[in-house]
């Protein structure tokens, strides 16, 4: 029983890890930003993390949050709980059957769109169709970890994994409200770093460095803002998986030892 409970418990967390960096590594700083550049089959390494985690298709997520960044808290942003409520920011626009009129995953998000399997994953811009495919398409990666390795490590993928796809709702709702954490710049929206929220999203939670950055593979800036997913490019850069990763605007520009500097605009 002992044995069985501590092999969830690891299995969860090595799980987690994995989902949370695909979200984070792949959908995120990759597809999202391009804030670095590697093969293909560590780009799906990545990025098969995140999808089945349940995000969905890669060009839906990368298309809404490059619109996020482009009109964000302004009257175009799609998740916006300043100007559409939490409950609509968290998971009402997901629920949409597909995209506003002002955004065009073919014009907005064309280099990930290239893509014949992020193309198959879209289902043609339906996004109740591309949900349902990410749904089933998880289903069965648990059945076959159910067949070769047991329920235990099935239902620890399985839970990882629910957790992991809530984890970046939440973060919509709670990186823009303000009181409930602090600024290093003064970015024209309000995104904010929150602690514990980069604990749990491996680093994303300095949000309003990464409005300040969008660009940039790191996010996390002054000592103490850790960043678990610009640790893990580091060494994938160390060992060659990564041909090039941008940094160096922030590197320039942030100057934590002087509280001017902290409070720039980006």
């Amino acid at each position: 029983m002992l044995t069985g409970i501590a092999t969830f418990i690891a299995a969860f967390f090595l799980f987690y890890a994995w989902h949370m960096m695909g979200i984070t590594i792949g959908y995120h700083r990759l597809l999202s930003h391009r804030s670095f550049r590697c093969p293909k089959l560590i780009e799906y390494f990545w990025v098969l993390g995140g999808y089945l985690a349940f995000q969905g298709s890669p060009i839906w997520w990368a298309t809404m949050h490059r619109a996020h960044h482009r009109y964000a808290d302004q009257p175009f942003d799609p998740h916006s709980p300043m100007l559409s409520g939490w409950k609509y920011a968290y998971y009402g626009w997901i629920l949409e059957p597909g995209y506003p009129a002002h955004i065009d995953p073919i014009t907005q998000c064309r280099d990930v769109a290239r893509d014949p399997l992020y193309k198959w994953l879209e289902q043609n811009g339906e996004w109740r169709k591309a949900h349902k495919l990410c749904y089933r398409l998880g289903i069965v990666f648990r059945i076959i970890l159910l067949l070769c390795f047991g329920w235990v490590i099935a239902l620890a993928d399985l839970a990882a994994a629910l957790v992991a796809q809530h984890v970046p709702l939440l973060f919509n709702v709670i990186c823009h409200m303000p009181k409930l954490g602090y600024k290093n710049y003064r970015t024209p929206d309000t995104s904010v770093n929150v602690w514990w929220v980069a604990i749990l999203t491996a680093g994303d939670g300095w949000h309003n460095n990464h409005h300040a950055f969008p660009g940039s593979a790191r996010t996390g800036l002054r000592r103490f803002e850790i960043d678990p997913s610009w640790v893990a490019l580091r060494l994938m850069k160390f060992v060659g998986l990564i041909n090039w990763m941008r940094e160096e605007t922030i590197l320039s520009k942030y100057k934590p030892e002087t509280k001017k500097a902290a409070l720039t605009t980006g």
